[in-house]
C-alpha cells in the first residue's frame, strides 16, 4: 500500500507529464488522475484542485534543479571559480537539461502572469537562484556587483537553456557551457 507521501509524489509527477504532453490546457484533474492511475477524488484529498497540484508541482520541480545546480556545486570542490562555473554548467547537463522538463516548465511559464500563486512561486525561485548566483559570484569577485552580474548571467543562461532544449541541433551542452563561462569571465575579469 503506497503511503500519502508517495501518492502525492505520484499526483506531482503526473502533472508534470500531462503538463509537458499537453499543457496547461489538458492539465484536468482527469487527465492528471488517469495519467496516476488514481480517482479524481484523490486528487481533492490531496490538494485543494488543480490549481494546488499544479503549484505544488512547480515547487517540486523547482526543487529538483536546486539540487541538481548545488550537487554541480558540491562536486566542482572548494575552488569558488570552479564552483560557480558548475552551478551555471549544470543548466546544461541532464537532469536540468531536459526537453521534457522544457515542455513542463513552458507550461509553468504561461502561467506566471495570469495565476498569482504560480507567479509568487517563479519569483521566490528566481530570487533564490538569483541569491545563490550572487554568492557563488562574491566568493569570486568581492567587489562585484554581484547582482547585476547575477541578473545577466541568469538571463543568458536561461535562454541557452531554452534553445537547447528546443534544438540541440544549433550548438551543443559544451558550447553552451563555453558561451556561460566567456561572459563569466567578462564579469569576473
Amino acid at each position: 500500500m503506497k503511503t500519502a507521501d508517495v501518492r502525492r509524489h505520484d499526483l506531482v509527477e503526473a502533472a508534470c507529464r500531462v503538463l509537458a504532453e499537453q499543457g496547461v490546457a489538458g492539465a484536468s484533474v482527469r487527465a492528471i488522475c488517469a495519467e496516476a492511475g488514481v480517482s479524481p477524488g484523490l486528487l481533492r484529498h490531496y490538494f485543494d484542485g488543480v490549481d494546488a497540484l499544479i503549484a505544488a508541482a512547480y515547487e517540486a520541480v523547482g526543487d529538483r534543479i536546486d539540487a541538481a545546480l548545488e550537487a554541480a556545486v558540491a562536486a566542482a570542490g572548494p575552488a569558488p571559480r570552479a564552483r560557480l562555473s558548475a552551478y551555471l554548467a549544470a543548466s546544461f547537463q541532464p537532469p536540468v537539461l531536459d526537453p521534457q522538463l522544457l515542455a513542463t516548465w513552458l507550461a509553468f511559464w504561461s502561467l506566471v502572469k495570469v495565476d498569482p500563486r504560480i507567479g509568487a512561486i517563479h519569483q521566490r525561485s528566481y530570487a533564490a537562484y538569483r541569491a545563490r548566483l550572487e554568492e557563488l559570484l562574491a566568493a569570486c569577485a568581492p567587489g562585484l556587483d554581484a547582482r547585476l552580474a547575477a541578473i545577466g548571467l541568469t538571463a543568458v543562461v536561461d535562454g541557452l537553456w531554452l534553445e537547447l532544449c528546443l534544438d540541440p541541433s544549433v550548438f551543443t551542452p559544451a558550447e553552451a557551457e563555453a558561451i556561460a563561462d566567456r561572459l563569466l569571465g567578462g564579469w569576473l575579469d
